[in-house]
């Protein structure tokens, strides 16, 4: 299984304790200064290619949720 970033970890922490969650809910999370949307829909994006995210589709909106538990992450360290 592939490493995480530190943003990438960061992100996945949210999805292991607040599942599911669309984009604009996970920057609530954030303190200010908040990153921008667009940084963070790049990086939840990147998680979903590594296979650790999974996402739903409404309409043009995406709802995402965990693909790999925490314990399975940490397993794999």
């Amino acid at each position: 299984m592939k490493r995480l970033t530190a943003k990438e970890e960061e992100i996945m922490q949210m999805f292991w304790e607040h599942v599911p969650m669309f984009v604009r809910e996970l920057l609530a999370f954030y303190e200010e200064p908040k990153p921008h949307y667009n940084n963070v829909s790049t990086l939840v994006r990147g998680l979903e290619e590594k296979g650790f995210v999974k996402y739903k589709a409404y309409g043009n909106t995406y709802q995402y949720y965990e693909a790999v538990s925490d314990k399975e992450y940490k397993r794999s360290a």
